[in-house]
């Protein structure tokens, strides 16, 4: 009867040192595994992650635990980097126009006041127009002149300065048709977009909540 417990001793510690074993041991030898399919459509089950596929995270048991996304190709990488750019863009497209929006009705409390800035930004150009026209009619004049002197020679050889004079004018005319032509173009984009300004003055002040009188006492 003495050696009895001893025995049932001896048991429990075996058993202790069998459960500790078992409890350590998956936690060293346990691996991930992975599922994952190629190009060709085969199934493979690994114990490391695809590099350039996506897969599958498996338990011990088989069951999915979760999904692994496949890292982008060269052309969808593109494509995200292009789409990220657009967006940044259209946002600051959006932030400028919501600061000029505040600025437009910053600007002006009426339409009238537009209208009176208008007039003062085109009569700048008008002026520089009338300008130019000016001076392309003296140098028709001018032109004229020049020509009848030239027509007096008939047959003869025309002198080199008066020749010299002739070709001036003509290139003095040219360049105030061209800038008289500019001016008129950058005069209708001044007028357009003043246009433009008061049709948004006219949306925003619209979209305004309408303000409620106060109580008369």
């Amino acid at each position: 009867m003495t050696g009895f417990p001893a025995t049932m001793r001896d048991l429990a510690a075996m058993a202790v040192v069998a459960a500790l074993a078992l409890a350590v041991a998956p936690v060293h030898a346990q691996k991930q595994l992975y599922k994952w399919t190629d190009e060709q459509g085969n199934v493979h089950y690994t114990d490391k992650a695809p590099e350039s596929r996506g897969g599958v995270v498996l338990d011990k048991q088989g069951r999915p635990v979760r999904t692994i996304e496949a890292p982008p190709t060269p052309e969808q990488a593109r494509a995200k980097a292009a789409a990220i750019e657009r967006e940044q863009s259209l946002a600051k497209e959006n932030e400028g126009a919501v600061r000029r929006d505040r600025a437009l009705l910053a600007s002006y409390t009426t339409e009238s006041e537009i209208d009176l800035a208008r007039a003062r930004a085109s009569a700048t150009f008008e002026t520089q127009i009338q300008s130019a026209q000016a001076y392309m009619a003296q140098l028709t004049k001018r032109k004229q002149d020049i020509d009848a002197r030239k027509a007096s020679f008939r047959d003869k050889p025309i002198p080199p300065q008066l020749e010299a004079e002739s070709t001036s004018v003509n290139n003095e005319y040219e360049k105030n048709t061209d800038l008289v032509a500019q001016k008129r173009r950058e005069l209708a984009a001044v007028v357009a977009r003043y246009e433009s300004d008061k049709a948004r003055w006219r949306e925003l002040k619209a979209s305004e909540p309408a303000t409620t009188a106060a109580p008369k006492k």
